[in-house]
């Protein structure tokens, strides 16, 4: 059981290229909500939303909208930089079929939320404690999943018909794969590679990088 749960941790991707369009068993996809609602939050504030978007209008708006993001974005690079970037898939917004889109209502528990007096951003991090129990729960289910960040918060707000002060956190791409890549895209592409453990861990206080 240990075992499997890091390997669920290790086989977890940032989804784009897989995706085969079928569509998601509705269990399945109760078990990965409920999983992300499980997750921990501060002052139990749960302060979370999601909104699942099949509409392929709706997919296709946010597809065309994450598309100028993207040559906003390839604008500001060059050389080697930008021939590496135009190789990176950066969505799967309609492949995928489905989109999860994750709010966040800092209204969510109250005007006193418990644990949150000190650090306002504690709700915004339960958000994101719940992003990752549904990515680990798609992945222990065989789904793929993609955290799509090539957009403008107002537009998707107004997409998805947010209120203030509700905020977008994710759209987050989920639906059947072919396969997950042993290798995540952007290492295999070149674009990052991941750092060594030992450079991120410090023992009693933060030290400098040699």
């Amino acid at each position: 059981m240990v075992r499997d749960l890091y390997d669920v941790i290790n086989r977890r991707r940032d989804t784009r290229r897989e995706f085969t369009g079928e569509p998601v068993d509705p269990e399945a996809l109760h078990r990965v909500l409920a999983a992300a609602h499980c997750a921990p939050s501060v002052g139990m504030s749960q302060p979370w939303d999601f909104v699942l978007v099949r509409s392929r209008r709706t997919l296709e708006t946010f597809r065309d909208h994450v598309a100028q993001e993207r040559e906003v974005f390839a604008g500001s690079l060059d050389g080697e930089r930008a021939e590496t970037f135009a190789r990176i898939k950066i969505d799967g917004i309609v492949e995928s079929g489905l989109g999860v889109v994750v709010g966040y209502d800092p209204d969510r528990g109250g005007s006193h939320v418990l644990g949150r007096h000190a650090i306002a951003d504690a709700g915004l991090y339960s958000v994101v404690c719940a992003i990752e129990n549904l990515w680990l729960a798609a992945t222990a289910e065989g789904l793929g999943v993609g955290w799509v960040s090539f957009y403008r918060e107002e537009f998707l707000a107004d997409l998805v018909g947010f209120p203030a002060p509700v905020r977008p956190v994710a759209w987050l791409c989920v639906g059947a794969v072919d396969d997950l890549p042993d290798v995540p895209d952007l290492e295999r592409f070149g674009w990052r590679h991941r750092s060594p453990l030992e450079e991120v861990v410090h023992e009693e206080t933060y030290r400098l990088r040699a």
